[in-house]
């Protein structure tokens, strides 16, 4: 029994196969990021009767912590999704806020979502530096001048 393959059988796999890799190519990458403990876990947390220690045992240590004001441990996590090419669009963000006393013991938790989220717009300005403007070529005399022989 031989096996033989014509061109248009080959032209049909070919076209087959193109078009299973362009959807697949435009199905969204879905990544998840950061560390949002179980609510489980959560719910055993009563303010006022567990410390930072007793929280980092049963939680994990926080993705970040309070730089001022009262000490606070943050939980955050974030899934976005991205299709082809295009920006990655944040479909869900949680973030747990515990704040503790200053003998470390637990005084409130909150939880937040992606509705109290700000949209953040950079200013696009820049900060001018004072000196003079080298070009190319000066820059490279300069340097041979820098290195070359004795004071």
């Amino acid at each position: 029994m031989s096996f033989h393959l014509s061109k248009r059988h080959v032209a049909s796999f070919a076209v087959a196969l193109l078009l299973v890799s362009a959807l697949s190519a435009c199905s969204p990458r879905i990544h998840t990021r950061g560390n949002l403990p179980d609510p489980d876990m959560v719910a055993e947390l009563k303010t006022g009767d567990i410390t930072k220690e007793e929280v980092a045992e049963l939680l994990g240590s926080p993705s970040t912590t309070a730089s001022f004001g009262n000490e606070a441990w943050f939980y955050i996590s974030e899934r976005t999704e991205a299709v082809a090419w295009f920006e990655p669009e944040v479909m869900e963000r949680n973030v747990l806020v515990l704040e503790f006393d200053k003998d470390g013991v637990l005084v409130e938790k909150t939880k937040v979502g992606l509705d109290a989220a700000n949209k953040v717009i950079p200013v696009d300005r820049r900060t001018l530096t004072h000196g003079s403007k080298l070009t190319v070529i000066e820059q490279i005399v300069g340097n041979f001048r820098r290195f070359s022989g004795g004071q």
